[in-house]
């Protein structure tokens, strides 16, 4: 680390501490208060990293920055934990967790390095390999990752054809289910089953399906927002037919489609 980046880095423990000690509101925070504003500056981030605005994900990283630091003074203050230990853990950590490149271990891939990475986890915290699964995390982000990790110790398709007809297959099932009036349990069930065999779709597909479903979401937001700038009147007002038309003029107007 250089001094310039080392007095940077100290000058900001300074004003965490000082807004620690000084400030109504700073003072007024705890781990419990700070967890909802630590998840919003997360999914900020994310966003800026969806629109490749690197001016945003700059700015949301040292507001995440900043957080890390305030948990850390607090734990400091509990006697819990303090920043040296914050640094030197995950250092340790990631020394540990890299033998390919601290020890003499050879790998061949990148997918050989994440089956390490697995194996020397349940080495440390000796635990059922889904347990590194935050409970808490949005169901399809959970999914992909508890596709990943099983698919660690080999506890997965071979082929994306496979996949293909897995996902053919729910969908089949969730018809017959909806089929079925009043069994509104067993269609909810079906109905995961085909979003579980869709994300595992996307994994083998190598795409995110948490990002593929946000474009689609942003794309949904400017076609219909596009239908309300150019409709002339409330869109309660227009048939099915009129709302279509508009639909599809929207879509025309996107970049890579023909007027």
């Amino acid at each position: 680390m250089n001094n310039k980046l080392a007095d940077s880095f100290l000058g900001l423990v300074k004003i965490m501490d000082e807004l620690r000690d000084k400030c109504p509101w700073d003072r007024k925070q705890t781990i419990q208060s700070l967890r909802n504003l630590t998840i919003e500056e997360t999914y900020e981030l994310a966003d800026a990293i969806m629109d490749e605005n690197y001016d945003s994900i700059r700015e949301e990283l040292g507001d995440l920055l900043l957080h890390v630091l305030f948990y850390s003074r607090i734990g400091k203050e509990k006697g819990a934990f303090d920043l040296q230990s914050v640094i030197e853990g995950i250092s340790e950590k990631l020394i540990f967790r890299h033998p390919h490149i601290y020890g003499d271990v050879e790998v061949r891939d990148e997918e050989e390095v994440k089956r390490n990475w697995e194996k020397l986890k349940q080495l440390e915290k000796k635990k059922g390999l889904l347990d590194g699964v935050p409970v808490s995390l949005p169901a399809m982000v959970k999914a992909f990752r508890l596709q990943e990790k099983a698919a660690q110790v080999g506890f997965d398709w071979e082929t994306g054809i496979q996949v293909l007809d897995k996902v053919k297959e729910e969908m089949e099932e969730l018809q017959q289910a909806s089929e079925q009036a009043g069994d509104r349990v067993k269609i909810e069930d079906e109905f995961g089953d085909v979003l579980f065999s869709l994300v595992n779709l996307a994994r083998f597909m190598k795409l995110d399906p948490e990002a593929a479903l946000e474009r689609t979401n942003r794309k949904f937001i400017s076609r219909f927002m596009f239908m309300e700038s150019h409709a002339g009147r409330n869109l309660t007002e227009m048939s099915l037919q009129e709302l279509d038309e508009l639909w599809n003029l929207a879509k025309k107007r996107e970049p890579g489609r023909n007027e």
